[in-house]
């Protein structure tokens, strides 16, 4: 990745950040909600190669643990970002079924999404946080890959373009 299209990224991931903390997590939505910047992502992740991909997850993860509504120690978010990051980019380059399909898209983000969550909580438990229920996180969990079905589709247009504008090679006129 150069420079050039790491001072492009960085301002669209500090404003889906921003957006994320300002406007969706005000949302009070049934089964809690949605995660705006966890989906832009891991779109953005699997848009791109393993490594820019590494990069995309060290970025949002430490932006995630910033965020006020994170209850895990410092570096959790980013241990975990990086990990799911790169490894959605290494199973999706090369997938045929997603390059073109817009369904294939959503429902991998989905799964990312709900496996990413599942290891949150996993982690949480081995630094000994208090996460609650089993009925709870069951809830939480299924609440949050249902907004993520849902809203993936008509976010992923805008976040397809906002990486293509990073990467593009072509000199634009």
């Amino acid at each position: 990745m150069t420079s050039r299209q790491i001072f492009t990224a960085l301002p669209m991931f500090l404003a889906v950040y921003v957006f994320q903390e300002a406007v969706v997590n005000q949302f009070r939505l049934p089964g809690g909600g949605f995660s705006l910047f966890l989906i832009f992502t891991l779109v953005w992740a699997m848009l791109s190669t393993p490594e820019v991909a590494a990069l995309a997850g060290f970025i949002g993860g430490l932006l995630m643990d910033f965020s006020q509504s994170s209850s895990g120690p410092i570096g959790q978010w980013t241990l975990l970002m990086i990990a799911a990051c790169y490894a959605v980019a290494y199973f999706g380059s090369g997938n045929e079924s997603l390059s073109g399909s817009p369904l294939g898209f959503t429902f991998f983000t989905t799964a990312a999404v709900l496996l990413v969550e599942f290891a949150y909580v996993f982690t949480g438990l081995l630094f000994g946080l208090q996460i609650g229920n089993f009925g709870q996180i069951a809830i939480t969990i299924f609440g949050i890959s249902t907004w993520t079905l849902v809203v993936t589709p008509i976010v992923l247009p805008i976040f397809s373009r906002l990486h293509a504008f990073t990467f593009d090679t072509r000199s634009m006129i």
